[in-house]
């Protein structure tokens, strides 16, 4: 049982509510989106690990080289062991990968994206919150059939290029992922228009 990750879980109270799989940004922890997917999915079960990786101290899913520079083989190895994670996770708790949605913020919307490129049967969707191109690989034709992605990004994010999001919505799109991209008037931060168009997405 590969349960490695530090995580928080917190069974579902409605039945009809889809799981929630909650991954923080950099400097996060497990209990940082909690009130987040408790405002979009009151009923919802929610799995959330911590990032295992320490950036300066600050938690990460996977390193990074410089900002907005990786290297593939650490973020495809990273990608990997959160996928076996989550896998691991949802078994124990009884929690169905044909429902599990990812609401992932800024790092944990890079490795939500890049676990349905390399790993999508562990999810059934996602919402990535400041997510910008991590992996430049089309996920693999058809593997992404069926599955909703959401991309809320910032028109003012000093972090994202802006070709990123347009970008990384084609990318899975190539696997025939259902994606709703917006660019709303924000910066890399959150705002409630992000909860607003998430929650309608989600139900």
């Amino acid at each position: 049982m590969n349960l490695s990750y530090q995580h928080v879980f917190q069974p579902g109270t409605d039945p009809t509510a889809a799981p929630l799989l909650l991954l923080h940004g950099t400097g996060g922890n497990e209990c940082d989106l909690l009130p987040l997917a408790r405002a979009l999915s009151p009923g919802s079960a929610v799995l959330s690990p911590r990032g295992d990786v320490s950036e300066h101290g600050a938690n990460r899913f996977f390193a990074r080289l410089a900002e907005g520079l990786f290297d593939p083989a650490e973020v495809t190895r990273r990608t990997h062991a959160l996928a076996d994670f989550i896998a691991a996770a949802s078994k124990h708790y009884g929690l169905d990968p044909a429902r599990l949605t990812a609401v992932g913020f800024s790092n944990g919307a890079n490795i939500a994206a890049t676990i349905l490129q390399l790993r999508p049967t562990v999810l059934s969707g996602a919402i990535l919150l400041r997510s910008m191109v991590v992996l430049d690989q089309p996920a693999t034709a058809a593997s992404l059939t069926g599955k909703r992605v959401l991309l809320l990004n910032g028109t003012a994010d000093p972090i994202v290029p802006v070709e990123h999001p347009p970008h990384l919505a084609a990318l899975l799109r190539a696997g025939g992922a259902d994606v709703s991209q917006q660019m709303l008037p924000a910066n890399h931060g959150l705002i409630a228009a992000d909860l607003t168009t998430a929650k309608q997405w989600l139900a």
